[in-house]
């Protein structure tokens, strides 16, 4: 089988026009001002089940048939039909009576039984089936590019509901990193706080073992010199030359952003960034991967009081979920990276009594096909177009085709139902949703509804009403609460 060297890179005009777009809409958000929560319509935000939320967000297009949704097993032979591959994996009984999921994922199997899977979310095509285009969609809730800069899902957290500690940042994102990787403008326009102010961003840690590291001066520096550091910077950004291109707000924001910073250096809370303060055996059970470890990190975090936290598998074209070659094989080594740390994050904090009051999605921005692009009937900028019959090569053998007509999201604790499963999609290819399709618009919904918000929550920014699921028309999926 052969694949184009780059099936998922758009056209360089389509390309540098989101971007240039998108450079625009950072820079408005940063000249504008408060953006001012709308109270008139005297909006009823639900009663809260949950007071934090940890994202696992298996980053590239994590196949359904391949993790959460098995479909017919066909195994490896050469010459074997593409149209015969649905599920390159057997699959496996869960702790739920009649529920399967992937050989390979054994832990998060045996786990099943505390949360609920949905296996009809949908995705639409956007014009073009890109990872930088349903990433932003799938956080901020809202096609690029936007006239504004459209904030991130934990930002909304963090804004609505404010921090759970007030030491602890109420947005932490972990295993991104942000430079140095394909994609990065990209993945730089959605993980930010928009127009919500600096405040309210991310404080981004991609390696999740050298957390600590950033919670503590620089080594070798005394107290006295990063005292005197801070205020000379705090003085550079207010004296700035630059100051005239940014809001008051936003200047405003930014100097409570490193006021807040500097308030957990010297706090005891930092100390839940120190992966070293588990027991060897505790680190053990994580330690499969950067995402293994970041899972660690997001349990001491939410137990310390982080309200929002994600955690990554990382997106980098190509590699990891971003299977386009290699697939089985790829996978396999992925089901070992994420099944123990995935399982273990949910033991630990049912064991420490945290799971009820904390929402745990596992989720990605699409699922795969080895033959559909998109969904039938897509009139999209499809990427993958190449097909042959058959597969003469075991690099050949697994998903690889960008498929937005059902994948999987897990959900564990926050007022979730246990054992549950909600939607179903066909069992014979086209693989799509056939029963109660699941939207992102209707999937923030019910999120925000599990953390206490209204999807009606309106903001005006700029004069104009924003809204936290677009245009305030996300309905929860109130089937999957207790």
């Amino acid at each position: 089988m052969h694949f184009p060297i780059d099936p998922t890179a758009p056209d360089p005009i389509i390309r540098r026009d989101f971007l240039k777009k998108l450079s625009a809409a950072s820079a408005a958000a940063w000249m504008s001002g408060e953006p001012q929560l709308v109270r008139g319509k005297e909006i009823q935000h639900p009663e809260a089940k949950a007071d934090a939320c940890i994202l696992l967000w298996l980053a590239g297009g994590m196949a359904a048939p391949e993790t959460f949704d098995p479909k017919r097993y066909a195994p490896f032979e050469v010459g074997m039909s593409v149209d015969s591959v649905l599920s390159t994996f057997p699959s496996i009984p869960t702790s739920v009576d009649g529920l399967t999921i992937c050989q390979g994922m054994e832990n998060i199997a045996k786990i099943m039984d505390r949360g609920t899977l949905i296996r009809s979310a949908v995705q639409p095509d956007l014009g073009s089936i890109l990872h930088s285009r349903h990433q932003y969609h799938w956080h901020t809730g809202y096609v690029p590019p936007q006239t504004v800069a459209c904030p991130h899902l934990g930002s909304w957290m963090a804004r609505v509901l404010g921090p759970k500690n007030p030491v602890m940042p109420p947005f932490i994102n972990i295993g991104q990193r942000l430079e140095g990787v394909g994609e990065k403008e990209e993945l730089k326009a959605f993980t930010t706080a928009g127009f919500f102010g600096s405040e309210y961003g991310p404080m981004n840690l991609p390696f999740p073992e050298e957390a600590a590291k950033s919670v503590q001066p620089p080594e070798g520096m005394t107290a006295e010199r990063f005292a005197n550091r801070d205020k000379l910077y705090r003085k550079l950004v207010d004296q700035s030359p630059h100051r005239d291109y940014a809001s008051d707000y936003q200047q405003a924001s930014l100097l409570r952003s490193m006021d807040n910073a500097y308030r957990l250096l010297g706090s005891k809370e930092r100390r839940a960034f120190d992966l070293n303060e588990e027991p060897a055996e505790v680190r053990a059970k994580y330690d499969t991967s950067r995402f293994g470890r970041g899972c660690l990190l997001a349990r001491r975090l939410v137990e310390n009081g982080a309200r929002f936290v994600e955690v990554t598998t990382e997106y980098v074209p190509f590699l990891h979920f971003d299977t386009h070659a290699e697939g089985h094989s790829t996978v396999a080594r992925l089901h070992s990276e994420i099944d123990r740390p995935i399982a273990q994050l949910i033991l630990d904090l049912e064991e420490r009594g945290l799971l009820d009051r904390t929402l745990v999605i596992i989720a990605s921005e699409f699922s795969r096909d080895a033959m559909i692009e998109g969904k039938p009937g897509s009139t999209a900028n499809d990427q993958a177009t190449h097909k042959v019959d058959s597969i003469t090569e075991m690099k050949h053998y697994g998903l690889h085709r960008h498929f937005t007509g059902g994948t999987s999201v897990a959900m564990f604790g926050g007022g979730v139902k246990k054992g549950f499963v909600y939607g179903k999609t066909a069992d014979e290819r086209p693989l799509v949703a056939v029963e109660n399709p699941v939207t992102v618009m209707d999937l923030h919904a019910t999120i925000m509804t599990a953390m206490g918000v209204s999807p009606k929550t309106e903001f005006m920014i700029e004069g104009r009403p924003f809204y936290v699921t677009q245009d305030g028309k996300g309905v929860p999926v109130t089937e999957v609460f207790g």
